[in-house]
């Protein structure tokens, strides 16, 4: 199993030279125990039209949790930070615009055996130089061990998500994301997952490889 998942995990590598009409976005989620209740979160992402090399948008993201329950249930304030590089609808030629994004969101986990499930809540306000906009997400997951009865370490595991994104004016619908992958626990403290998402918006659908490296400490 760990022969397959570094295999997976490498041979996207080989495009990294070539043009594809299929993005990447390479992905760091940290979490810091500040205490049984408190959790300082921060991310990095770094999002390419082409598998690389062709800059989209890069989001720096970090907030504070509390813990409601022990482990299951999180409330969380947050800041983000985005700076977007679209192309001109039919042209070669980019822009570029920075986003403010402070966001409220609530995680609830459960664990069904070898199925762990989580719900992400999220209400973002965003702030571009000259509009302000609202939006509100809703994200379900779910990680499937593959190797252990459960989720723990040396697990290779199979990771799915779909994220909605709802607008409060205008166009409601925003964009949806699915996505599937494959993972490996190495530990409590550490993870990373390969796999593909497709991002719907009302006039687009993209694909995407993500590499997404996660560690709690």
């Amino acid at each position: 199993m760990k022969k397959i998942f570094l295999i997976l995990t490498l041979s996207p590598f080989s495009l990294l030279a070539q043009q594809s009409d299929i993005g990447n976005w390479f992905i760091y989620f940290g979490d810091k125990k500040i205490n049984n209740r408190f959790n300082w979160h921060h991310e990095v992402q770094y999002r390419n039209f082409n598998f690389i090399g062709d800059t989209e948008q890069l989001l720096l993201r970090t907030g504070i949790g509390y813990n409601l329950t022990e482990n299951n249930n999180n409330v969380h304030l947050g800041y983000a930070f985005i700076y977007s590089e679209p192309y001109t609808a039919g042209t070669d030629d980019k822009t570029n615009f920075n986003e403010h994004r402070v966001y409220q969101q609530f995680i609830t986990r459960q664990v069904f055996g070898r199925v762990s499930v989580q719900h992400r809540y999220r209400f973002e306000q965003r702030f571009f130089e000259d509009d302000f906009r609202l939006r509100l997400r809703y994200f379900l997951a779910a990680n499937i061990a593959l190797n252990h009865k459960q989720m723990e370490d040396k697990t290779v595991y199979l990771s799915i998500y779909n994220e909605i994104f709802m607008n409060t004016e205008q166009s409601y619908f925003d964009r949806n994301r699915l996505y599937g992958g494959i993972g490996y626990r190495f530990s409590k403290f550490a993870r990373t997952e390969i796999g593909i998402m497709n991002q719907t918006t009302n006039n687009v659908s993209r694909n995407q490889f993500n590499l997404i490296t996660f560690l709690n400490f």
